[in-house]
């Protein structure tokens, strides 16, 4: 089992956790940023820490592991294969996330639902939704890096690997822009 120092370390060498001046999807800003999806570069590393959050379900019945496209996909993939389970994912058609690809989820079948990052949870919910919907159970939430503060309740066990505290700032209020430090977007997603 891997330290959180141990776990920090790997994130900062496999450049996981940038420290700088970032515009979040939000639009706040913060001086750290998780890009979890940097981790699934590396085989070896994200085997060690999607085992680590394997273990933490070995007392859940779990029958499948979904995860939301893009960043889940990878991490879907190897938490079904540390847990022995079928994996899919779910995508966006016409802004709505939907099992595409012929994949189902069986009627009563116990899904793990994972992500590698949490902030306020939104994508994982629409996947618990859709789960439901087509008559799936959800037994959990299991994610990378919860960054939500505590604030996420899934209304299902959620565990993590390493929960962190990232400070965000409205941008009027933001001391890194009143420093005069020029504000990057490093993500996936578009700033709305």
């Amino acid at each position: 089992m891997l330290s959180r120092e141990e776990i920090i370390t790997i994130f900062k060498d496999k450049e996981v956790m940038l420290e700088g001046h970032f515009l979040l999807t939000s639009g706040r800003h913060s001086d750290k940023y998780m890009q979890c999806a940097k981790l699934f570069q590396y085989a070896d590393v994200s085997e060690v820490i999607c085992k680590q959050l394997a273990e933490q379900f070995a007392d859940i019945e779990i029958d499948m592991v979904a995860g939301p496209a893009i960043g889940g996909i990878i991490m879907a993939y190897e938490m079904g294969r540390q847990l022995g389970v079928k994996n899919v994912f779910a995508e966006r058609e016409n802004g709505k996330m939907t099992f595409r690809r012929g994949f189902e989820i069986p009627k009563g079948a116990r899904v793990l639902v994972t992500e590698d990052v949490v902030t306020t949870g939104g994508s994982v919910k629409e996947v618990m939704e859709l789960i439901r919907a087509v008559g799936g159970e959800v037994a959990g939430v299991g994610s990378i890096v919860d960054r939500s503060n505590g604030a996420v309740d899934f209304g299902v066990p959620f565990r993590a690997v390493l929960a962190m505290e990232v400070i965000s700032y409205d941008p009027d209020g933001c001391p890194l822009c009143q420093s005069g430090i020029p504000a990057v977007k490093p993500g996936s997603r578009k700033i709305k």
